[in-house]
């Protein structure tokens, strides 16, 4: 086993930026899986927390964590191939634990590439069991710009929440996905942010759903949280919602623009695809204990 030097990554430090950027370059040329390291995440002030591993002044692991529904600790690694199998990752990790049990996180949620078997295996070596699939979309053209005129005669619209509008988001998000509602009350107190503003999708100025944007720079947004009240769904309302929220953060500039979808939801990766959205690259997701 070598010997790491791990150190907690400074969101706008420079050098450890330019190591990260070619850390990931290099397991790019390297390596068949998609590892990305998620730059656009932890060079934000407020993004999420980065732990980098050295041997000799070259950079060969980092772990980006961030806390998820207030227990659970959202994991993303990425390790130099060369260096696989010398306890970088377990490294890592162990410093990771320190730093998240005074925060009350007492479990992991890990996001492994299909394509990693290594990564998987890692994983689940440390008490990790699945937990779901997800495809990793990105817009590869702009077809939904030029059916936006459909769009606006269609009497949908996209309004920006206001705090009155809390107990429908609420209402709404739970009745779509399940979740119970003092979950998430909690979910959405948590993410109030200026980086994450949400939408209130409107029919005929009635609301019928929500869409939100996380803003990861200034040519990037990650559509999330979107639905449609389950008594309103096979009105082809979410399409034209979609349809027009990506036309928006078009006109704002933003040239990448992505979204993320549980495999088995082929509806919804039906829909995403007839906006213009492909497939990128398909995670696993396991949870396990701190």
């Amino acid at each position: 086993m070598i010997h790491h030097q791990v150190i907690p990554m400074k969101y706008d430090n420079a050098a450890q930026i330019n190591d990260i950027a070619a850390l990931e370059q290099q397991c790019k040329q390297l390596d068949s899986a998609c590892l990305k390291a998620d730059l656009e995440h932890l060079t934000k002030e407020d993004g999420d927390h980065g732990l980098l591993c050295y041997h000799n002044g070259q950079l060969v692991g980092l772990l980006s964590w961030y806390p998820s529904e207030g227990t659970t600790g959202s994991i993303n690694a990425v390790v130099h191939p060369h260096y696989r199998r010398q306890g970088v990752f377990h490294s890592l990790l162990e410093r990771a634990r320190e730093d998240m049990r005074p925060l009350g996180i007492h479990r992991l949620s890990y996001r492994v590439p299909q394509s990693h078997p290594a990564g998987m295996a890692a994983v689940q070596a440390f008490g990790a069991a699945y937990d779901r699939s997800e495809y990793a979309m990105k817009l590869q053209n702009d077809a939904s710009a030029k059916q936006s005129q459909t769009v606006f005669s269609s009497g949908l619209d996209l309004t920006a929440a206001e705090p009155e509008d809390l107990e429908f988001m609420i209402a709404c998000s739970s009745a779509a996905f399940g979740d119970p509602e003092d979950w998430t009350r909690d979910y959405f107190r948590h993410t109030d942010e200026p980086s994450r503003p949400t939408y209130v999708i409107r029919k005929e100025n009635e609301p019928v759903g929500l869409i939100r944007v996380n803003v990861i720079n200034d040519s990037t947004g990650f559509i999330h949280n979107f639905c449609i009240l389950p008594a309103r769904q096979g009105e082809k309302l979410g399409r034209a919602a979609l349809t027009l929220m990506v036309h928006r953060l078009l006109e704002q500039g933003y040239t990448d623009i992505r979204l993320s979808v549980v495999t088995e939801n082929e509806r919804a990766l039906s829909l995403y695809r007839s906006v213009g959205f492909d497939v990128t690259t398909e995670y696993k997701y396991f949870i396990g204990p701190i």
